[in-house]
């Protein structure tokens, strides 16, 4: 009986590709939560200081996610080690790999190889990436297409909507904070997703659907994908100003790894959608 349970709620989604249920996105939920803790401790006895650059240089291994899952995608990878690319197995895989880097850059920098750890950081991060993308576009030159006018529709529509969200938070609101960068990446990564779900369930030729719980449900009581945009800033607004009190009294460590998750779950779904569709027909 436990042996079915498992296979019908977290095997069979990742097997054959199936939306998310219930039960498995509350444990995913639970599972997130409880490795923030557990890297907040461990960055803690670590002495590394998680801060704006820290967050920052890890915005390239978010991206590098959301890329590897499209090369999954592409089907060049036929042997199991595929599954490894496919949510949430990736996650511990980018997870080891992030952590990886950041303890090699550590080491080069106590050794004076190179002048901060953040910089060896971001650049495996940024070169992962640069190897990842550059395959894609081979892979879409030689084997389906490279559709430059999705990537620009996409990314001019979070631009455009991040823009006028951080607008109004800045100047209506008066919330001079959103200036920061990191929340200026949570806008945008969050707005991009939405951005890239809405086109690709309403616009894109191919019969694409949300994976999530909530988002589906959503979509499927309004009828349409663009619903996806009040539902972010719905989470959003109230998000960001209690981070901003929290802010005052949290640890620093903690504060930015909660911020860090919250960009990685929309920004990393969003780089894989507008990419997956800038491929795929």
């Amino acid at each position: 009986m436990i042996a079915e349970f498992i296979t019908k709620y977290y095997i069979d989604p990742i097997r054959y590709g199936q939306p998310y249920n219930v039960v498995d996105t509350l444990t995913y939920a639970i599972i997130l939560i409880i490795a923030v803790y557990l890297i907040y401790r461990w960055l803690n006895s670590t002495g590394i200081s998680v801060d704006r650059k820290f967050v920052l240089a890890t915005v390239p291994f978010i991206v590098l996610g959301g890329l590897l899952r499209v090369v999954e995608d592409t089907g060049f990878i036929t042997s199991d080690i595929r599954f490894l690319l496919i949510t949430p197995l990736i996650y511990f895989v980018l997870f080891f790999f992030t952590v990886a880097a950041l303890l090699l850059s550590r080491t080069l920098e106590r050794a004076g190889i190179i002048a901060s750890y953040h910089t060896g950081y971001a650049g495996i991060g940024t070169l992962a990436c640069t190897i990842s993308a550059a395959f894609l576009v081979w892979w879409g030159l030689t084997y389906s297409q490279v559709a430059v006018s999705v990537l620009l529709i996409i990314m001019g529509l979070a631009i455009v909507i991040s823009a006028g969200v951080w607008g109004f938070m800045r100047y209506v609101l008066k919330w001079e904070y959103v200036s920061d960068p990191l929340y200026c990446v949570l806008i945008f990564g969050q707005l991009l997703d939405a951005s890239a779900t809405s086109y690709g369930i309403d616009l894109h030729s191919m019969a694409y659907n949300e994976a999530h719980v909530v988002g589906g449900a959503l979509i499927a009581w309004t009828g349409t994908a663009f619903s996806m945009f009040p539902l972010k800033l719905v989470i959003l607004f109230p998000a960001i100003y209690i981070l901003q009190q929290y802010r005052k009294e949290a640890a620093p460590v903690f504060w930015h790894l909660v911020l860090l998750a919250m960009i990685i779950v929309g920004f990393a779904p969003g780089v894989r959608d507008m990419v997956r569709m800038i491929l795929f027909t």
